[in-house]
């Protein structure tokens, strides 16, 4: 129990999961989570859960050193505009289901303004455990457990009313099978034109100028895209903020290439950089419909 009597992880999430061994239901003992077969996973001190059974490819998930510059940058506001806009459209698409399955969750950042602006509880999935020590305190109604988004997910058929994914891989055909029937699904990404000032600096990853297309056909029949916003806005970022801007993404990964810190290190006074996204909306829906 949390120290004001809360259950370790909320009871809708703990009825969500699915043991990643057998897809029986899970029962929460104490800090562990128990099937009926016998599979057992424990809660981390941090409040999270690891359902993973192998390790992951190395550059897959984010670092400690990622989740600090991510946490920094965020909690400076610089993305603010995003955050509240995130969480006013998912006011806006939520039902009556009460749960919210944020897809690629990373510190939590997102899911937790979502959470006060809709009153769901939210389960954070994710590849780090770096990442989730941070979400599963991000707020009181968040449960987290690490996993591969790209497998069959240990989550329940229909039980969320809202499925979140921020800058993390889509796997639409899971997106699909999680959601209640007309659930919805809100997916960020950058926009055209997003960091362009850092661009010449260390090589920044490409925003794919077909992305909005491409993200309708990975979605695939299974969804309808309801709603499309555009939101850029300039920051105003110190050297250090320009490091967390880099330092908090995939292309912290690509950092040790070639010159590319000595670049950042000769970024010595504050620069303008445009802030870019995507906020694509969509309902579930029956394929051939």
């Amino acid at each position: 129990m949390h120290a004001d009597g809360r259950p370790p992880l909320p009871d809708r999430v703990v009825r969500a999961l699915r043991c990643s061994v057998c897809a029986a239901g899970l029962d929460l003992l104490e800090r562990t989570l128990r099937c009926p077969s016998g599979h057992t996973f424990d809660l981390a001190r941090q409040g999270y859960v690891n359902l993973l059974h192998a390790k992951i490819p190395a550059g897959t998930a984010d670092t400690t050193d990622m989740v600090a510059a991510r946490v920094e940058f965020l909690g400076a506001g610089h993305y603010a505009p995003l955050t509240e806009l995130v969480a006013e459209r998912a006011a806006a698409l939520t039902g009556d289901h009460g749960l919210t399955v944020d897809a690629g969750a990373g510190t939590g950042h997102y899911l937790a303004h979502v959470l006060d602006a809709t009153g769901t509880d939210g389960l954070a999935l994710d590849v780090s455990a770096a990442a989730l020590r941070r979400a599963a305190r991000a707020h009181p109604r968040i449960g987290a457990a690490v996993w591969n988004l790209w497998e069959p997910w240990p989550v329940a058929s229909g039980v969320a009313g809202l499925v979140l994914n921020v800058f993390a891989p889509r796997n639409g055909p899971e997106f699909h099978r999680v959601l209640a029937p007309g659930g919805a699904l809100l997916v960020v990404s950058p926009g055209p034109g997003h960091l362009a000032e850092l661009a010449g600096l260390v090589d920044l990853l490409e925003v794919d100028g077909d992305k909005q297309r491409r993200l309708d056909a990975t979605l695939g029949e299974g969804f309808a895209r309801t709603g499309h916003a555009e939101r850029e806005f300039t920051m105003t970022l110190t050297p250090a903020d320009v490091r967390r801007a880099i330092g908090m993404g995939p292309n912290a990964h690509h950092l040790h290439r070639g010159e590319r810190l000595a670049r950042l290190d000769e970024v010595r006074e504050p620069i303008e950089v445009t802030a870019a996204f995507r906020v694509s909306e969509y309902r579930a829906v029956e394929p051939g419909r």
